[in-house]
């Protein structure tokens, strides 16, 4: 029997939407299988943009590798090649190096800038529409201040310091926002005042961010202002040159950076498909997604490059954000799904749970669910949530954990929503004495207990009275009390009488004639029930007894020599908890806990084991799971 042939071609926000939730239904499919193409090897987070122009981030923490999106779907194929043109007839997809039948297509190659025809646009503007784009911006942003710190012409070098951005949208607002927070490290490297550099948003509507709530976008406009940028409403661009442009009022603006943000339109490529297409060739569809005339030949259009009028948004085609990208992406799948299993199919209906614009890292506006109105920290930290949602909902832990620490851990000049506090590039050096001592005092503890001393000291009381030779264990349960138990059990009530005199202190003094406080007193019902659940009678607490100790010392030589220090120093935190659980714990002891937290961050990269093993095994994972990592791969001749 033959495969039905799925082709995707975009691997943006639709495309991939489209190809996960294909891939996952029809995974027991074994006639269904599904080609993704794309003339890049990774899709780009295209709303951060504006992060890598800025000089916030590098391209990498924005780029996902479409080998690690798809390395487990045994039912897709990856193909990176630049799709030429569309055979309707025979349903074959042509591209530079090779041909694909298909069975079901769905075109999701997005957008691109639409200059509408303004002069110059092209020749000395810059667009923000990808990863090439987002690398010029900033490349030419820090030649251009450069030059101009050693420019003696003040004419010149005012042109080349005034940054002017067309366009309010949230692109546009985004970019001036990375600007914001990217001048002072300008000046400072190019030995110039910040406030030399000047900063302007040209909009020809009268208003700024128009998708915006009215109130939103003032919270946004009077941030942009208190910032010192100059805001030209009501001001169209007629013409560009190199160093200057002219506004419709005539005015001519000195610049050599003029970013434009104004305007989407389709992918030119799909000009070649020949195609029903309407406002800025955005090509037709009906409600299922199903490119207009083509319908029988199962074409779907979904993303940036779909125009869609839903019934009640006459003359409003489905908006060229996020959203309706992925629900384009999901509802060209599912009627897919629905054509292949004989079902009925689900026409598009736009769900858009609110908007939101960055400006620049520590500063937000938003409106979640059309009624919570956020601004500032909390609409920021927002942003970053809903971008965490976004590799939940295509199952990318790797990519997640990736976004975490390029946002939060790796960012330069306190430009993250937490104001630089976790993200100081810090030596662990400076551990390695604190990591050396703390796995020794944990090494005598357990060692105690093997070689015995006559008592049992804290925390260790769990599961010893000074020898685990002596087949005695100290558990002051209810359970394990003599009168139900065997002269065991009556040996674990002396070694619990034993424990309730020792020496709480790890050999720490305390003030004479003052008594230790314990953390908690007694054990709470709760744990008491887990515990006597996990420990049913003392055969099982002699083996827990003995088990305990050689983990300990086991988990005090890794910490000591530096070996999964993460791993241990956070098992030594659940035992300490454990311990105070247990009404087991001196408050003189607490320190514990707080220096199992410092060690945790990378204390065992210097001077540790951890310099070498956690790599090693980062890219033996990531090669187990991932494969390796091409430019290149799936191609088909």
């Amino acid at each position: 029997m033959a495969k039905t042939e799925i082709v995707v071609v975009g691997a943006g926000y639709s495309g991939i939407a489209a190809t996960k939730m294909l891939s996952k239904k029809l995974k027991k499919n074994p006639d269904a299988h599904i080609t993704l193409i794309d003339r890049h090897s990774y899709q780009t987070m295209m709303t951060e943009l504006h992060e890598v122009a800025g000089g916030r981030v590098e391209p990498e923490a924005i780029q996902y590798d479409l080998q690690r999106l798809f390395c487990k779907r045994k039912n897709v194929s990856v193909v990176t090649d630049t799709v030429i043109t569309i055979d309707k007839e025979k349903k074959i997809v042509k591209t530079k190096q090779g041909s694909y039948s298909f069975d079901y297509l769905v075109l999701g190659m997005g957008g691109e800038p639409n200059d509408f025809g303004t002069p110059g646009v092209k020749e000395h503007g810059f667009t923000l529409w990808s990863m090439d784009d987002a690398i010029k911006i900033r490349e030419h942003i820090e030649r251009t201040v450069a030059l101009a710190a050693v420019e003696p012409d003040e004419a010149k070098r005012k042109a080349m310091l005034n940054f002017v951005v067309c366009g309010s949208g949230f692109t546009g607002i985004e970019m001036v926002g990375e600007l914001i927070d990217w001048k002072d490290r300008l000046a400072k490297n190019n030995k110039i005042k910040p406030e030399d550099i000047n900063l302007m948003v040209v909009e020809a509507a009268p208003t700024i961010l128009n998708m915006l709530d009215r109130n939103d976008a003032g919270k946004a406009e009077k941030y942009l202002t208190k910032k010192g940028v100059s805001i030209l409403k009501d001001m169209p661009i007629v013409e560009v040159h190199e160093d200057y442009i002219i506004l419709k009022s005539g005015e001519k603006i000195p610049t050599n950076t003029l970013i434009w943000t104004a305007g989407v339109k389709a992918n030119s490529d799909a000009e070649k498909f020949d195609m029903p297409a309407a406002r800025a060739n955005r090509l037709v569809a009906n409600e299922y997604m199903q490119a207009k005339g083509y319908e029988e030949k199962n074409i779907f259009v979904v993303g940036d490059l779909v125009y869609f009028e839903e019934a009640d948004k006459e003359n409003r085609p489905t908006p060229q954000i996020v959203q309706a990208a992925e629900q384009t992406g999901i509802c060209a799948a599912k009627n897919i799904l629905a054509t292949i299993n004989g079902t009925e199919k689900e026409a598009y209906k736009g769900k858009y749970d609110g908007f939101m614009v960055s400006i620049g890292s520590k500063y937000a506006v938003a409106c979640v669910f059309d009624k919570f109105h956020l601004s500032g920290f909390f609409a920021m930290l927002m942003k970053h949530i809903i971008n965490l949602r976004y590799f939940f909902d295509i199952r990318s832990g790797y990519y997640m954990f990736q976004y975490i620490m390029h946002e939060f851990f790796r960012i330069k000049d306190e430009r993250n929503v937490f104001r630089g506090h976790t993200s100081r590039n810090s030596n662990v050096l400076w551990s390695v004495p604190l990591r050396v001592f703390y796995g020794c005092v944990w090494l005598v503890e357990a060692m105690k207990k093997v070689i015995g001393n006559g008592k049992v000291l804290q925390p260790s009381t769990w599961f010893g009275d000074g020898s685990w030779f002596t087949n005695t264990v100290a558990f002051p349960f209810e359970w394990l009390q003599p009168a139900d138990a065997t002269s065991g059990a009556s040996q674990a009530a002396d070694a619990a009488a034993t424990t309730a005199t020792a020496d709480p202190t790890f050999g720490l003094s305390y003030a004479f004639g003052e008594e230790p406080m314990l953390v908690f007193k007694s054990m709470p019902d709760w744990f008491g029930s887990i515990m006597k659940f996990m420990m049913p009678n003392t055969e099982v607490a002699l083996f827990m007894q003995k088990f305990m100790t050689l983990f300990e010392v086991a988990l005090a030589l890794a910490i000591i020599f530096g070996l999964f220090t993460w791993l241990a120093n956070a098992t030594t935190i659940v035992l300490v908890v454990m311990f105070c659980l247990s009404g087991m714990f001196y408050w003189v002891n607490i320190w514990f806990l707080f220096v199992a937290f410092a060690l945790m961050n990378g204390s065992g990269r210097a001077f540790g084991l951890d310099k070498w093993v956690i790599p090693w095994i980062q890219r033996k994972l990531g090669n187990w799971w991932y494969g390796d990592v091409k430019a290149r791969y799936g191609e088909k001749s």
